[in-house]
């Protein structure tokens, strides 16, 4: 499955707002509080797949390792599962933007995942929310294989860049565009989280679904906002301005031809962002 998203507008609106990013899907996130977190767009070019841990290596992380329990599982999609996670100890914190080490008990390989829950949800409920696309990694495959109510993991925070704390106080509100696309309606993945903040935040969060190989009836909430087809050139040009910054998450084909597509209709290298998940 190919999913695509892209959000464009002024960067301040979402730094108070969770994060919604599946690690599966692909994404063009304009958000201002990601820019501490995400890579400056470069060549992404990698001959062999390397291991989280490796990837990572030289990233930032909390100090910080929780035990959890998961305390939910539910299917998000045909191929996705959302993890609920209690959380124990009461010093594990996160930003919108980070992501975590996961560690599974007699596992000797150590997962890397977004959360898709916001940091207001774990003050307030002690709750961490995964979402996780099957795969044959072993993380991964355990999470749809294995993982049970109740089962024990542990979590550490990881930050490409570290803390900056205090950063962007003051900062007044401004919009958010997401384009995000998918095969169908049905891998779409928190659509109506989405369609939540969109009623939420009227003019400042607008979000275009594009559907590539849709054959069933899309529901008439949805409708209005899905195009049938990738997303083009024609939909992000519009978009192009000194003030504008673009976040892509996704697999490296789709963020390679995504950037080529910004660079482009004008938009420069400075202003596009990507994530490192490969």
């Amino acid at each position: 499955m190919a999913c695509a998203t892209i959000h464009v507008g002024v960067p301040q609106l979402l730094r108070g707002v969770s994060r919604i990013l599946p690690t599966h899907s692909a994404l063009v996130v304009l958000r201002h509080s990601a820019f501490c977190y995400y890579t400056v767009n470069s060549t992404i070019k990698s001959k062999r797949k390397m291991d989280h841990l490796e990837r990572t290596a030289n990233n930032f992380r909390q100090e910080v390792i929780s035990q959890a329990k998961v305390c939910g599982i539910s299917n998000e999609s045909e191929t996705v599962k959302r993890l609920r996670l209690a959380i124990t100890n009461k010093d594990f914190t996160f930003k919108a933007g980070q992501w975590v080490d996961f560690f599974i008990p007699g596992m000797s390989v150590v997962g890397g995942f977004s959360m898709c829950s916001s940091p207001g949800l774990l003050k307030r409920e002690g709750i961490l929310e995964l979402a996780v696309k099957h795969t044959d990694h072993p993380p991964a495959h355990w999470i749809h294989t294995e993982c049970a109510l109740d089962s024990e993991v542990a979590l550490r925070v990881g930050d490409l860049h570290g803390y900056q704390e205090g950063k962007g106080n003051g900062y007044k509100i401004g919009t958010v565009k997401l384009y995000y696309s998918a095969k169908n309606s049905g891998q779409l993945l928190f659509k109506k989280n989405i369609l939540g903040l969109m009623n939420a935040f009227p003019g400042k969060i607008m979000c275009h679904f594009h559907v590539t190989q849709q054959s069933s009836p899309i529901c008439e909430e949805l409708r209005p906002h899905v195009t049938e087809g990738r997303i083009s050139e024609k939909d992000l040009e519009k978009h192009v301005s000194r003030d504008t910054l673009w976040y892509i998450c996704g697999p490296p084909p789709m963020i390679e031809s995504i950037s080529k597509l910004l660079s482009d209709i004008g938009v420069p290298r400075n202003c596009i962002f990507f994530e490192k998940w490969w």
